[in-house]
């Protein structure tokens, strides 16, 4: 990868053996258009100092006096959890070691509100995450001992209000984890901290009913939507709370679940989150021996398997805007307890993603416009990159994403994740296609993509276009994708134009400048390139001893040339893996450039 700058754009078996679900009927040979919905900025001032008003109230002694009420003697039921914990987790939190994206703190010397930690071990404290690695440690009796050292050292320290411990999602999250893992936690024996659990229990379910409905639209609400209900079905005398909890989702999820099941903030890990939410709240009156309302189903059936197309041949989903790596184990999962079992969508008008399948090559691009600000606040500027894998090996991938890692990259990483060159698409002038700002949302640069998809005998074809550089450099950005019927054949064309013809009332009325540009692609781990000898092609050899000929040639422009550079590839658990890149470089002549290439099998499939 490159250098890193906030607007530079630095670089940065399977199979297909469960069989595609048909395309949405909304896909198809005509050209549509996908828009930016204009949020590119994140919370307004407005928004800002109502939520600064809030905090404000909720640590006055009215909201205080509001949380006050009767707590429940005993919950009616335990949902299950469909995330199991990590033993090797669960081990060392035994032994009062608090681990969690990287960063350690020792029980015996916590101080539950020091702000010196990340905050992201910060949040899994204050949400009780550590509860599901000791629901499943082999020592019973030494869990519910280290939850109920954890649970009442947390509980002395937040008593009343805190802006970040009682924040919207961390409080729902707490709800659940106590709902889900309460044999645990309660489990000691010890009446006095039983009743103080279930005290503080109660407590923030009726903050959760004054905060939940102010917070923003996105995963936080939803979670925050569901401890409600979940808590509304399992303490006495919630059917109320559950009624408004479910009024409340079944408003809000059609904001975050687009009709072909993609999801809003367009990051995949949000995806797998809201599923996995969704899984848990439904168990809640499935506890109590009733069914769950046929929202959570209904969403399901669309989320899953538009999450199970985005991934390749290894099983995995890329780390597209932002979310880190989906390890196949996640969505099997997902696959056992989701009604749809093993159905995938190839994609969706709406979703922006699109998956090309042939035998054993897999494809997945995205063709969307980056997700709005105040839905994602960690989006990549990849607009038009695309993943391939042969089999069970990723053969062209982008370099990875950050949010959600067990472990904790870098800070000048992660923010060198999300620029245009840590992905396999187009550069031009080294520059990002979407400007990111410095706290790592997305501002202006691609506003629509157009995208057309065909297939026939031959294969399959995806064509598409972003504006991303039109109005910094005036010039428009199309590429083709065509993936032969038998997989042996990757073909691809990236153009350069003039964003508008001379004598429009377009911005750019003269020729642009002539740019510079990079045509990359990352290659997998593993996957070893040997320059051919006219210095426009290359070897790629995968782990499995497969090979592959790639080739490029300028059909417009000043020529191109190819280079064999050094990249990363960041994996599900965050261990950074020295890969290889593709680099074809050249310059626009007359506003204008075109490189045709294509990756072809060489021999017979492995």
């Amino acid at each position: 990868m490159a250098r890193a700058t906030p607007d530079a754009a630095t670089s940065g078996d399977l199979g297909d053996a469960v069989p595609d679900a048909v395309a949405d009927p909304g896909i198809g040979p005509d050209a549509t258009s996908l828009r930016r919905d204009g949020g590119s900025h994140g919370p307004s001032l407005a928004e800002r100092a109502t939520a600064l008003l809030a905090s404000r109230l909720y640590a006055s002694p009215l909201h205080r006096l509001a949380l006050r009420g009767r707590f429940p003697l005993k919950l009616l039921g335990v949902p299950a959890d469909p995330v199991p914990g990590d033993p090797h987790l669960a081990e060392r939190l035994l032994a009062g070691r608090l681990i969690h994206a990287g960063h350690t703190e020792m029980l015996r010397d916590l101080d539950v509100r020091s702000p010196a930690p990340p905050l992201a071990w910060r949040e899994w404290l204050h949400g009780w995450g550590w509860l599901r690695h000791l629901a499943i440690a082999p020592d019973r009796k030494a869990a519910i001992a280290a939850a109920e050292a954890l649970g009442r050292r947390w509980l002395d320290g937040f008593p009343e209000y805190d802006p970040l411990a009682w924040r919207g999602d961390l409080a729902g999250t707490r709800i659940l984890m106590v709902l889900g893992h309460a044999p645990v936690i309660l489990g000691s024996g010890n009446e006095i901290f039983r009743s103080a659990v279930l005290s503080a229990l109660a407590t923030w379910a009726r903050h959760l009913d004054r905060a939940g409905p102010r917070l923003p639209v996105g995963l936080g609400q939803a979670r925050a939507w569901c401890a409600l209900f979940a808590a509304g079905q399992l303490i006495p005398g919630g059917e109320a709370r559950a009624a408004r909890a479910l009024a409340g989702l079944d408003a809000l999820l059609p904001q975050l679940v687009l009709p072909d099941g993609g999801i809003a903030s367009r990051a995949p890990g949000d995806a797998l989150a809201l599923a996995e939410l969704l899984l848990f709240t439904a168990a809640a009156p499935e506890a109590v021996g009733s069914r769950a309302p046929p929202l959570f189903a209904d969403t399901l059936a669309r989320l899953v398997p538009s999450l199970r197309g985005l991934a390749l041949g290894d099983g995995r989903v890329g780390g597209w805007h932002g979310s880190a790596v989906i390890a196949a184990e996640a969505l099997d999962r997902l696959a056992r307890k989701a009604a749809t079992g093993t159905e995938l969508r190839r994609g969706g008008r709406w979703s922006g993603y699109h998956r090309l399948s042939a035998a054993r090559s897999i494809v997945v691009m995205d063709a969307g416009p980056p997700p709005p600000a105040r839905l994602c606040d960690h989006g990549h500027a990849g607009t038009l990159a695309f993943e391939m894998s042969d089999g069970a090996e990723r053969l062209i991938t982008n370099c990875g994403g950050a949010t959600g890692l067990p472990q904790a990259v870098a800070p000048a990483l992660a923010a060198g994740l999300a620029t245009t060159a840590a992905h396999s698409t187009l550069v031009i002038a080294d520059t990002n296609s979407t400007r990111i700002r410095t706290d790592g949302t997305l501002a202006k640069g691609v506003s629509e993509v157009g995208i057309a998809l065909r297939s026939g005998g031959e294969g399959q074809l995806i064509e598409a276009s972003h504006d991303g550089y039109a109005r910094r450099f005036g010039l428009i950005v199309r590429r083709r994708l065509f993936l032969a019927a038998d997989g042996n054949e990757l073909a691809g064309e990236d153009v350069i134009e003039p964003a508008a013809p001379a004598g429009t009332s377009a911005p750019w009325r003269r020729r642009p400048a002539d740019q510079p540009f990079d045509l990359r692609f990352h290659l997998g781990p593993g996957v070893s390139a040997t320059p051919t000898a006219d210095g426009l092609g290359a070897l790629l050899k995968t782990p499995a001893g497969r090979v592959w000929a790639f080739k490029v040639q300028a059909v417009a422009g000043t020529g191109c040339r190819l280079a064999i550079e050094a990249s990363v590839w960041v994996d599900e658990v965050g261990h950074v893996h020295r890969v290889g890149q593709l680099v074809a470089s050249g310059a626009t002549q007359g506003g204008a450039a075109e490189l045709a290439w294509s990756l072809r099998r060489a021999g017979k499939p492995g």
